[in-house]
């Protein structure tokens, strides 16, 4: 291959490479599953949100003529305050099996963070609430959930560990079977003690006018629940406001859950229906065709995907666990319009020990691993 070349990414010709380079990368993997161009469209462009706040650079990395790599790469100004850390991060970080072209990518995106300030260098990493991060270093053989975990080779791990970078993380993916996943008596009983109670209360929505209604409110609890996690941050107004906007597309109402407390909600429970046989037909466009192609599976697909969860802390002592793990039960076997026969956890961070072991004990499997690294920036 010879030196690879690092390009910064600033022409329309350069951003359609940019979308298209992994269509090729991945051509012959049945378990990559592409975003829709137009998602990518928004970032390259710099429209979506998260660049209001903080910098990034998108890069293409050529042999010749040949693409043989890309990356982005991210300084996140609200990550590193709510840490306390002055690091970059990088993602869609794809390349060839070729040392080169690992080498070039490595380098470059180091090189921009130590141009930023930044001490250390995090990655595969965008944000876990919007796009899910990690290299796939455990279960090749199964296909992504959607754009919610990603797909990539067996060869990347190796290119980032000979390059210098240790595991800072790992975000599991748990699989468990509807029919067999179900709580111990204990927990059950819990469970059915806190709604006899009448103050922690499950609602399901009825329609997508309801769950526009409480969207904001299930909003407002991600910051509390889930932005001290590792792989988060603290989302702005329009960061969440995107991010409601592209669940609400996809969503089933009847399939999401919210608890209240004295009326108020106090935790959630968000799970999709499995579109990814329609992306991959879709290779990323959105015409009236591919539209056509996402509805058609969105009422046949026979898979749930749960992709977020979370009570305020201040509820779990009054058993509000035990309530979510209950509905989540209940939710894996659909409702009365919608069955399924699969369900998949996305993005547990392996840190949350008790989360794990609940839903390792109600019947889950860990079947899929994804390894967030990280290189200190001499």
């Amino acid at each position: 291959m010879g030196n690879a070349q690092a390009e910064i990414v600033t022409t329309a010709k350069q951003r359609r490479e940019f979308i298209d380079y992994p269509k090729r990368l991945y051509r012959e993997a049945s378990q990559w599953v592409p975003p829709f161009d137009l998602d990518m469209r928004k970032l390259i462009t710099r429209k979506h949100p998260y660049f209001e706040h903080s910098p990034g650079e998108f890069f293409l990395f050529k042999s010749g003529d040949r693409t043989v790599g890309r990356v982005v790469a991210l300084a996140n100004d609200l990550y590193n305050e709510e840490h306390g850390v002055k690091c970059a991060h990088f993602y869609f970080a794809d390349f060839e099996d070729d040392e080169s072209a690992g080498r070039i990518l490595f380098d470059t995106v180091t090189k921009w963070a130590r141009d930023h300030g930044m001490e250390t260098l995090i990655g595969p990493l965008f944000s876990g609430a919007t796009m899910g991060g990690g290299v796939l270093v455990e279960g090749f053989e199964h296909r992504a959930a959607m754009n919610m975990m990603v797909f990539n080779y067996d060869y990347y791990a190796g290119h980032y560990e000979a390059a210098g970078f240790s595991k800072r993380f790992d975000l599991l993916s748990l699989t468990a079977d509807p029919h067999g996943f179900q709580l111990p008596d204990r927990i059950e009983s819990i469970a059915d003690m806190v709604r006899s109670r009448g103050r922690l209360v499950v609602s399901q929505m009825k329609s997508k006018r309801a769950l526009r209604q409480v969207a904001d409110e299930i909003g407002a609890l991600y910051n509390p629940t889930l932005a001290d996690h590792t792989e988060n941050y603290p989302l702005t107004d329009n960061e969440l406001a995107a991010l409601k906007s592209d669940l609400l597309m996809i969503a089933k109402p009847d399939l999401e859950k919210v608890i209240r407390y004295d009326g108020e909600i106090v935790g959630y429970i968000l799970s999709f229906p499995d579109l990814s046989d329609a992306m991959q037909r879709n290779r990323g466009k959105l015409g009236p065709i591919q539209i056509l192609r996402l509805l058609t599976e969105n009422k046949k697909t026979r898979k749930i995907i749960f992709n977020g969860m979370g009570i305020l802390e201040k509820y779990q002592r009054l058993g509000g666990n035990a309530l979510l793990y209950s509905e989540l039960t209940k939710s894996t076997t659909g409702s009365e319009k919608y069955s399924f026969d699969d369900a998949e956890m996305c993005q547990v961070n392996e840190s949350t020990d008790l989360m794990l072991k609940d839903l390792l004990t109600v019947g889950a499997s860990v079947f899929k691993r994804h390894r967030v690294y990280e290189r200190a920036i001499s």
